[in-house]
């Protein structure tokens, strides 16, 4: 009976050693890594803090008159918010890598203690077989007195619970391994993530550079220059649009507009991303809307009080106000109809064609296409898939935008066209006739809200 005493209080022993050790030295490595992590959370909403001040300085400076320093001073102020966002995104970064270092230590101590226990259990059941040859119920007939054979059956009971117990431990740790698996698995997907917003926002930055740097070469640095720049791409973009409508008549397309898809069932996404979105919605009092929409499909107020821009016939797309290099996503998947930059087309003279310039058009396999015009970059070609979603370019100001936003066009599959304008003889030698683009037949342009 004293055998087997000592044996069930030594196999408790051993537990308790295994079970409880508090492993102090990495218990203290966990505190530091959560430390940093703590002061990565703070540098984030101070940088945070200064975008929103970038961004009411950016807010102020659309309301005022279209200079050329107001326009130097919006895409200066935009490369320090992005500059900023790329802190912000490296300190996440951090974290995340921070995060993954702590996990991986409470997963090397749970993996250890999982050893530990399943080593403790076998050892003590082993030696319980070498050492305990006598079933219970022989040792409770053999027992010289009724109180031994009560310890004999308490012991035993005991011991049922210890190992009853420390099974249920080892489940709980393993489940606790597990979730640790699990958070590291979901915070390295972030990681992967975060390094390609990363990515995304160093090209913004040089996107905006390059679109600075461009205006200063223009203008040379002259207010007198910049509003003749601006007085050229409103003609040439009046000239544009007597193209475009000579060239719409004759297509002689037919649209169904019963095949199209049922409006207002949201089958399109708002092409930006989601913190774009919430930021819109955020600046509800700048733009009238939620949406940073700052002209409406049709013949809105803007449209017809400024036929040079538009010819009087409504703006065939919506135009959302976007920081020069803005990640464009597509709205819907599908496959690129085909991507082109119109302001590479010139005029005999010279002149520019001011037009869409960097534009992608996707064909989505329902009736609909979308268009994605006055991009910095296109990182798309034609023939390629897309999902809904996939970045396809950043946002820019090329053709005939006088400051940096993205013309977003439905059209009607059966209606559009990829094309040069001077397929058509009466449009030879304009300067736009060399240039490809997206064309269509008047009911075949739809208004975007109606899907979004």
């Amino acid at each position: 009976m004293k055998r087997y005493g000592s044996i069930f209080f030594l196999f408790i022993l051993v537990t308790a050693a295994f079970l409880g050790n508090p492993r102090l030295a990495r218990a203290d490595a966990a505190g530091d890594i959560q430390a940093k992590i703590d002061a990565n959370k703070q540098q984030i909403d101070a940088l945070e803090a200064d975008i929103a001040a970038f961004q009411k300085q950016l807010d102020t400076l659309g309301t005022k008159r279209n200079t050329l320093q107001s326009a130097i001073d919006t895409l200066t102020l935009s490369q320090k918010q992005l500059s900023t966002q790329i802190k912000i995104t490296q300190n996440k970064i951090a974290s995340a890598n921070l995060e993954i270092q702590r996990l991986s230590l409470s997963i090397g101590d749970k993996e250890k203690s999982i050893s530990a226990d399943q080593q403790a259990i076998s050892k003590q059941l082993q030696q319980i077989r070498e050492k305990e040859h006598m079933p219970l119920i022989a040792q409770l007939i053999s027992a010289e007195t009724l109180s031994d054979a009560w310890k004999a059956a308490d012991q035993s009971q005991q011991l049922n619970a210890a190992l009853s117990k420390n099974i249920d431990d080892l489940r709980a740790v393993r489940t606790a391994l597990g979730v640790d698996r699990d958070k590291v698995s979901a915070t390295k997907a972030s990681l992967i993530a975060l390094q390609n917003d990363l990515t995304l926002e160093k090209r913004s930055v040089d996107a905006s550079k390059a679109a600075q740097q461009r205006l200063l070469k223009e203008t040379k640095n002259q207010e007198a220059n910049y509003q003749k720049l601006i007085a050229q791409k409103q003609a040439a973009e009046k000239s544009f649009e007597q193209e475009l409508a000579s060239l719409q008549s004759q297509l002689n397309l037919i649209v169904h507009s019963n095949l199209l898809p049922r409006v207002g069932t949201g089958i399109l996404s708002w092409p930006f991303s989601s913190s774009f979105m919430y930021n819109c919605a955020q600046r509800k009092k700048v733009f009238g809307n939620p949406y940073c929409i700052t002209q409406y499909f049709g013949t809105t107020a803007f449209s017809t009080a400024n036929p040079q821009v538009y010819n009087g016939h409504g703006h065939n797309a919506i135009d959302i106000g976007t920081p020069i290099g803005t990640p464009i996503k597509a709205a819907l998947g599908g496959t690129v109809l085909g991507t082109g930059n119109t302001d590479l087309s010139h005029d005999a003279q010279g002149r520019q064609c001011y037009s869409f310039g960097k534009w992608v058009m996707i064909v989505h396999g329902n009736g609909l296409n979308t268009l994605y015009s006055h991009l910095s970059e296109i990182d798309v070609a034609k023939g390629q898939t897309v999902s809904t979603g996939q970045v396809i370019g950043l946002s820019g100001m090329t053709g005939y935008a006088t400051g940096p936003h993205l013309h977003f066009g439905v059209y009607a599959t059966e209606g559009t066209k990829i094309m040069t304008l001077g397929q058509f003889k009466s449009e030879n030698g304009t300067r736009c006739a060399n240039a490809t683009m997206p064309v269509a037949s008047i009911d075949a342009y739809l208004n975007p809200l109606s899907y979004l």
